[in-house]
């Protein structure tokens, strides 16, 4: 069996576009004046069948529209590409098709053509429920108005995921508590929590370097954020089953666990990238960030990708373990071995074990909640 049956088969797309640009965000996402869907739908739809013709006997199992901001895509647009994707390839029964989603009023105004057009999860960037913090996080929207898209969504959708940055300018541990439980109690069934990070080249970056960039939590309160989350949604109901990820049972994204589990997923649209198993290599795909060159290069040439390149077996071992050991089912170590021909170092597992950062169960290793908070140092004690 090819190793990526494993993890899946699914679609991601790539709208490079938003309203405005947050000053923490370094997505690949652009501001314009003017976009021509018509122009950007022949585009999307001739990467479709460019793909769908090297993948043909495949069924998908997820379909994500992701950003930038899907959710200014005009219905039309996306029922079009659903439309191509239907005739392309098979989909599973329970096949699970996600737009991220702003809760502005425009949005949530297009929230039932999004579902006529076969959209059946949204997941909504609405980030804080205190307009104070929304502004200085450069959001568009206010609280009631994310509660009022919240319902939108919830009357329209079969699932309904959001997302919550923490560890906000002047955030006490208290006041995240406290607004965490009343994120649970908009009867949502998955929500995705982020630590508030600085990246280069943001505003936030620049403002930081400069010494403008206050109040920010330091790293032990940081992370006392983070171990009360866990405790919070777990007495909710609500447990995590990735680092950021918390849903009820059943609720889980499955277009992320694809990732997750190293299935294999088809990246169209500027900044996309790409696992595709053919021919008996695992490939590496990825596209131009500038929305304006993969439009042209699309139309210029038909083939919106730069040169693929082939991940060598020992690489997609270390991508595997690197990915499987964020969800809480964690890691197949026969699996790993498969693809790397060698046993994870057996004293580092050893060690980690006694250290209480790992757990092992028959063939399965799983990071403990110790081991999650420090994930990235335990992955390089198992792999050096």
């Amino acid at each position: 069996m090819e190793d990526w049956r494993n993890g899946g088969f699914g679609l991601y797309m790539h709208w490079p576009f938003c309203a405005s640009k947050c000053p923490y965000c370094d997505f690949n996402s652009h501001v314009a004046a003017e976009i021509d869907q018509d122009r950007w739908a022949r585009a999307y739809l001739s990467e479709i069948d460019r793909i769908s013709a090297e993948t043909p006997d495949r069924v998908l199992n997820t379909v994500f529209f992701g950003g930038g901001t899907p959710s200014l895509m005009k219905p039309e647009l996306v029922a079009a590409i659903l439309d191509k994707v239907r005739a392309s390839w098979s989909f599973a029964n329970d096949i699970e098709i996600t737009l991220e989603a702003n809760p502005g009023s425009v949005e949530a105004g297009r929230f039932r053509a999004y579902a006529d057009a076969g959209v059946n999860r949204v997941s909504m960037g609405i980030q804080a429920l205190n307009d104070a913090d929304l502004k200085r996080l450069g959001r568009l929207h206010s609280v009631v108005e994310a509660r009022a898209a919240f319902d939108v969504a919830r009357n329209a959708f079969a699932r309904v995921s959001f997302d919550l940055i923490y560890a906000r300018q002047d955030q006490n541990l208290a006041d995240w508590k406290a607004e965490l439980r009343e994120a649970a109690a908009m009867a949502v069934d998955h929500v995705s929590l982020y630590q508030l990070t600085i990246e280069d080249g943001t505003a936030f970056g620049a403002r930081h370097a400069a010494g403008g960039l206050r109040g920010l939590p330091d790293d032990d309160l940081a992370a006392d954020m983070y171990l009360e989350t866990q405790n919070i949604l777990n007495e909710l109901g609500m447990a995590a089953y990735e680092v950021s990820n918390h849903a009820r049972e059943g609720c889980e994204s499955r277009h992320n666990l694809i990732y997750w589990r190293y299935g294999d997923y088809a990246g169209i649209g500027p900044g996309a990238h790409g696992r595709l198993t053919l021919g008996g290599y695992k490939w590496a795909t990825e596209t131009p960030l500038s929305p304006t060159l993969w439009l042209e290069q699309v139309e210029k040439t038909g083939r919106g990708e730069m040169p693929r390149q082939a991940v060598a077996l020992a690489d997609q071992a270390g991508e595997y373990l690197m990915m499987s050991l964020r969800l809480i089912e964690g890691t197949d170590t026969g699996r790993f071995h498969a693809l790397s021909g060698r046993e994870l170092d057996a004293a580092a597992v050893e060690k980690l074990s006694g250290l209480g950062m790992l757990e092992q169960t028959g063939s399965r290793i799983r990071a403990t909640s110790s081991g999650r908070a420090v994930l990235n140092a335990l992955i390089r004690e198992l792999m050096p």
